[in-house]
C-alpha cells in the first residue's frame, strides 16, 4: 500500500490538483483578520470576504478571486507570514509544521460533511463584510474550535 501524497511530498512538490485537494473548504481563511499592531498577534473575526457564500463556504469567483479582491491571500507558496494568517486547523499550516491531517479532513474521512460535523466549517456561522461596517469589525472577534 502506498502512502498518501501529503505524507511523502513537501507542499512545494504538490501539483495543482494535490494542492487544491488539501483545502478542506472550511472557509476560515476567507474570514477577515485583525492584527494587533503592538504584539503582531492575529485575531480572527466572523466576518467573511464578500465573495464567500456564508452558507456553504464556497467562493463565488474562486478562479478569478484575485481580480475581484486585491488583498485576497494567495497561500501558495507557503511562507511563515502566511502561516500566521491561516487557521491552526488548516492542512497547509498543519503539514508545514510537520503535523498530520485531522480525522475530520475530507482526505481522511472521505466526505466534505466531516468538516461541518467537526465544527471546523464557518458555514452558517459568519456574516459577509457587506453587512458589517469596518468600524464594527473589532466587535466581531471570535475564537474558532481547533
Amino acid at each position: 500500500m502506498t502512502q498518501p501524497f501529503w505524507e511523502v511530498k513537501s507542499l512545494d512538490e504538490l501539483d495543482d490538483a494535490e494542492w487544491e485537494s488539501l483545502c478542506d473548504g472550511c472557509g476560515r481563511c476567507c474570514l477577515h483578520k485583525l492584527e494587533d499592531e503592538e504584539s503582531g498577534e492575529v485575531h480572527f473575526t466572523d466576518i467573511a470576504c464578500r465573495l464567500l457564500n456564508t452558507q456553504n463556504c464556497s467562493c463565488k469567483h474562486y478562479n478569478q478571486r484575485f481580480k475581484h479582491v486585491v488583498d485576497c491571500l494567495s497561500v501558495r507558496p507557503v511562507t511563515e507570514q502566511k502561516l500566521n494568517w491561516l487557521p491552526s486547523t488548516c492542512a497547509y499550516r498543519v503539514l508545514a509544521s510537520g503535523g498530520k491531517l485531522a480525522n475530520w479532513h475530507p482526505l481522511i474521512s472521505g466526505t466534505k460533511e466531516s468538516v461541518i460535523a467537526a465544527g471546523i466549517s464557518v458555514a452558517g456561522r459568519c456574516v459577509s463584510e457587506s453587512d458589517v461596517p469596518v468600524s464594527e469589525w473589532p466587535m466581531h472577534l471570535i475564537e474558532w474550535a481547533k
